[in-house]
């Protein structure tokens, strides 16, 4: 005990602490009121802490908005250019094989991004989950009527899909396109999408317009925060008078729907004479934004920089692990240090010959005589109180 007192003793009196500027909090910076009736002109100055309060806040909340932006997929829309066109092959009657004197068509549908600055194309198949081209019935019969293709874990991208048939008259045919949503999106039951003014969008962002919709409304009870007190709407949609915003994720399931497809009515020519065999029809698709990749390559940056550090750790450790490890100790020391703002050196402080240095009596002798002189003021209140 005597070690440790002399030690927090030494620590104030011989070698006075070295404190770091701190930002002064705003109550410290506001006056006082009387200096404010002394000088009128301090009014302005007032004027100013709050000014810088308001900016203070201002940029905090931009900060939130623009890390919340941040973590939110970064899309853009683009227009996916689609091409759908179809050739003919009459029957050669004196062709050697069987197909050559059988009359067909092929159907190509295939696409591309406009204006796409990318040095990579996507594929076209990127950007589907699902194509289902759907023949005239009446033609190829129930059951080869329809050309299915659906997105697998192994799916290989393609650029455009082709359907070859044979046949030679008009063929009228529709194409059904899902679209691939990254994060996936949702259809909204018709009375939830009248009620949020949403037809299909991600499940985050039609909680998001369920929140807006009960704070612009007051929907939230004011006693039991976690509640909302359903409207005559939410209790159409949600069969309940009350219920919690937690359960809303779960009783959403029932109302969200799979996208609608991209519909296309298209007519395979087989007139030799039709110069129009090509149709072109322009979609609206979501593609990563650029600056995604820029953020993707700082944090590629920051990674190699945390593995470089783990590599040299484990380099230096190898080499001399005693002497590695004491380094280290040394520097968490320091850096304990700056952060408690302590002074004086604890790995000295703590061996015996730290104490039999020459100044080591005179030391002793003030914290005894800081003493003495704590315990005389002490006594001399005590007798004060009692004659009074």
């Amino acid at each position: 005990m005597l070690s440790l007192s002399l030690s927090f003793f030494l620590s104030f009196s011989l070698f006075p602490p070295i404190r770091s500027a701190k930002r002064r909090k705003m109550a410290d910076k506001i006056l006082p009121q009387r200096i404010r009736e002394l000088v009128p002109e301090s009014q302005a100055y007032m004027d100013l802490l709050a000014f810088e309060r308001k900016l203070d806040q201002t940029i905090m909340r931009k900060r939130v908005d623009i890390q919340e932006a941040l973590k939110r997929p970064m899309k853009q829309k683009r227009k996916l250019r689609l091409y759908i066109s179809n050739t003919f092959n009459p029957a050669k009657p004196d062709a050697e094989d069987s197909e050559g004197s059988i009359a067909s068509w092929e159907l190509r549908v295939e696409g591309k991004l406009l204006d796409d600055p990318g040095k990579q194309k996507r594929k076209f198949s990127s950007f589907f989950k699902s194509l289902v081209i759907e023949l005239d019935k009446d033609l190829y019969g129930p059951d080869n009527h329809l050309v299915e293709w659906h997105r697998t874990p192994t799916t290989q991208e393609t650029d455009g899909f082709q359907v070859k048939r044979p046949g030679d008259v008009n063929v009228r045919c529709t194409l059904l396109l899902m679209l691939d949503y990254q994060p996936p999106q949702f259809k909204l039951d018709p009375r939830l999408a009248r009620l949020l003014g949403i037809h299909t969008q991600t499940r985050s962002c039609i909680i998001q317009a369920l929140w807006q919709y009960v704070k612009t409304n007051k929907l939230q009870d004011p006693h039991e925060k976690e509640y909302i007190n359903c409207d005559k709407y939410f209790q159409q949609i949600f069969d309940c008078p009350r219920l919690k915003f937690c359960e809303i994720p779960q009783r959403l399931t029932n109302l969200l729907l799979p996208p609608d497809p991209i519909v296309i009515n298209h007519v395979i020519s087989v007139d030799p004479n039709d110069q129009k065999k090509t149709a072109c029809y322009d979609i609206d698709v979501e593609v990563d934004d650029p600056l995604k990749k820029l953020l993707n390559i700082h944090e590629t940056i920051e990674s190699i920089n945390q593995l470089k550090i783990q590599r040299d750790f484990m380099l230096s450790f190898s080499r001399d692990p005693k002497g590695y490890i004491q380094d280290w100790i040394c520097s968490q020391n320091r850096d304990l240090k700056l952060m408690t703002d302590t002074v004086g050196n604890p790995e000295e402080e703590r061996r015996a010959a730290f104490y039999n240095q020459p100044w080591s009596q005179e030391a002793v002798s003030r914290y005894f005589y800081c003493k003495i002189q704590q315990r005389r003021q002490e006594l001399e209140q005590a007798l004060a109180m009692r004659n009074t």
